[in-house]
């Protein structure tokens, strides 16, 4: 059974994402040029200047069409009717929306009768809002429409497939770092008539590995001087280079008080109440209730390195608390929610399973645009609370009814 969103609840969860990703863009250049929310005192210089996803090359710096998040994925959960909570933001290079196009064509071909009686809004479209949404954010100056290309890791990657699969529905070049070489001071890709350059790079390779001559020095993922290229403004990267610090687990602690700052408004979409654990008293009151929380890394992601309290054996608990009392600034803690669960199909029968909700989101200069859907993503063991794919975790398809 697919995951069923009234129209009335996915008008509010737009208006709650659109106010949250406009106030995450305004952030993110505040950050690389003038610093307002840190000279207020709204949100503190050493959580940013200690910070490993903040990238200094960015500083001064404004991507083509001031976009920094092209691409946005949030996490959300419902714990009630009507009540959503955003469980996290997801800024640098989110996936997961082949599965979210794949479970729908998968729906339409096993239940068509479904959808002649249901008004369900579509999401295929979602690859053509893709490379309209990157064209638009093309650097200016560039002739006829800009020319696309999709940075993958390579074959050996976990999203993959994605890469593939979203470039060949954009029908644009998926291309890895050997492909690409700076050529007359632009980027451009190796094609059977020599090299062509490119205007705007949808990358999935992380931000480290993305230059080896200004970044990592190791790296065999990315292109040597693509940065140079990048802050001369000869191409777009999407999503920009620093706009980790954005998804930064400690950062997304403050970000009702960014949302106040950047837009005036309180947030319609509240976030859950989180401990970092770098404070001392917030560190104490975790210590104390370990058991009944959870806690994450910081910087995590995929479900790694995470705790879920209640699910814990004694071992686990004291590891956690050895780990918290030697690194406490790489954690933060949350309440143990009753999210909402989906119906599943076990051996035993249907039974129901914890979901949360990612929605995707695209950013071009003048517009953003929620695909009437996203991935709902199932816990399929019995309890469980952690969702990731990379932990055992299904997908459903999400349907957005129409209004």
């Amino acid at each position: 059974m697919p995951r069923i969103i009234a129209a009335r609840e996915w008008a509010k969860l737009c208006r709650g994402i659109e106010q949250r990703v406009r106030a995450i863009n305004a952030f993110l250049f505040d950050l690389y040029h003038r610093q307002e929310i840190l000279r207020a005192g709204r949100v503190p210089t050493e959580l940013i200047a200690q910070n490993a996803a903040f990238q200094p090359l960015m500083i001064g710096v404004e991507p083509p069409g001031g976009v920094y998040t092209h691409v946005v994925g949030v996490d959300l959960v419902r714990t009630g009717a009507n009540e959503f909570f955003v469980l996290e933001d997801n800024v640098r290079t989110p996936s997961g929306v082949s599965y979210m196009l794949e479970n729908r064509e998968t729906m339409l071909q096993m239940f068509p009768e479904l959808f002649s009686q249901i008004r369900v809004r579509p999401v295929g479209d979602y690859p053509k809002a893709l490379r309209r949404s990157l064209d638009a954010c093309a650097p200016s100056g560039t002739l006829g429409r800009p020319n696309v290309a999709v940075l993958t890791p390579g074959i050996h990657n976990s999203a993959y497939f994605e890469h593939a699969f979203l470039a060949e529905q954009m029908g644009v070049e998926l291309v890895e770092g050997h492909d690409l070489r700076v050529v007359d001071g632009r980027i451009a890709m190796r094609t059977t008539c020599g090299y062509e350059p490119i205007d705007v790079l949808y990358r999935r390779v992380d931000d480290e590995f993305l230059d080896p001559l200004n970044l990592r020095p190791d790296s065999a993922l990315g292109v040597p001087g693509i940065l140079d290229v990048y802050r001369a403004g000869g191409i777009t990267l999407a999503n920009a280079p620093g706009t980790g610090i954005a998804d930064d687990k400690a950062i997304y602690s403050y970000m009702p008080a960014i949302i106040e700052f950047y837009t005036g408004e309180k947030p319609i979409l509240n976030n859950v109440p989180t401990w970092r654990c770098a404070e001392a008293d917030a560190l104490a009151y975790v210590l104390e209730n370990l058991s009944k929380l959870v806690v994450k890394e910081v910087h995590g992601s995929g479900g790694y390195g995470m705790l879920v309290g209640p699910a814990a054996s004694r071992r686990e608990l004291a590891e956690f608390c050895a780990k918290l009392r030697s690194n406490p600034a790489n954690y933060i803690a949350q309440p143990t929610l009753a999210l909402s669960t989906v119906p599943v199909l076990t051996r035993a029968g249907l039974a129901p399973r914890h979901v949360d909700l990612r929605p995707f989101v695209l950013v071009s200069p003048n517009r953003v645009e929620i695909t009437p859907g996203g991935l709902t993503r199932v816990a399929l063991v019995e309890g469980s609370l952690v969702v990731n794919s990379s932990q055992g975790g299904g997908t459903k398809d999400t349907w957005v009814l129409e209004d």
